[in-house]
């Protein structure tokens, strides 16, 4: 388990041609389920499916200012776009026993074959609040954002899940 670097994070709502336009400017689709990760040559950025018209899209290449402003521009008006990078901390959690590790406190089915590469889900995880990525189809790689507020007590929580298979930090 670590801490990944600070992501760049702006909620987008938005629907009918302002989808279309917001896609074009990311370099990909937005998702109707699941993530989907713009080119890095374009902006390097992940849209994540949160609702029917939401989008957290998210960047550690792009400022969030800029990020912003390219996703309103993008809008043209016809949405929402706010910049929630101060909200969320990243937890990138991998290994022979991760899948193992969050089905200790997490309600979702996460086998691979329901919870595949490209999966995203706002769940719950231990008592925190967080939305959960899959990145790989094996189950052992996976990319975690919560609530600021909440990073050190998940991080506790997760040591601790980890403790069965006697894992130690860092060590996979």
């Amino acid at each position: 388990m670590l801490a990944e670097p600070f992501h760049s994070m702006v909620d987008v709502r938005c629907s009918g041609a302002a989808v279309e336009r917001v896609a074009a400017h990311l370099g990909t689709t937005l998702p109707v389920r699941g993530w989907a990760a713009g080119p890095a040559e374009v902006s390097g950025c992940t849209a994540i499916w949160l609702g029917p018209d939401e989008w957290l899209v998210n960047s550690p290449f792009v400022s969030p200012a800029d990020l912003e402003a390219g996703l309103r521009e993008a809008l043209d008006g016809e949405g929402a776009a706010v910049d929630v990078s101060a909200q969320r901390t990243t937890i990138r959690l991998r290994g022979a026993h991760a899948r193992d590790v969050l089905e200790t406190g997490c309600a979702i089915d996460l086998h691979p074959r329901a919870f595949p590469a490209g999966s995203a889900a706002v769940t719950t995880l231990g008592r925190a609040g967080v939305v959960l990525l899959a990145l790989d189809d094996e189950g052992t790689d996976y990319r975690i954002l919560v609530r600021s507020s909440f990073a050190g007590y998940l991080a506790e929580w997760l040591f601790d899940a980890a403790a069965e298979w006697h894992i130690e930090p860092g060590t996979g």
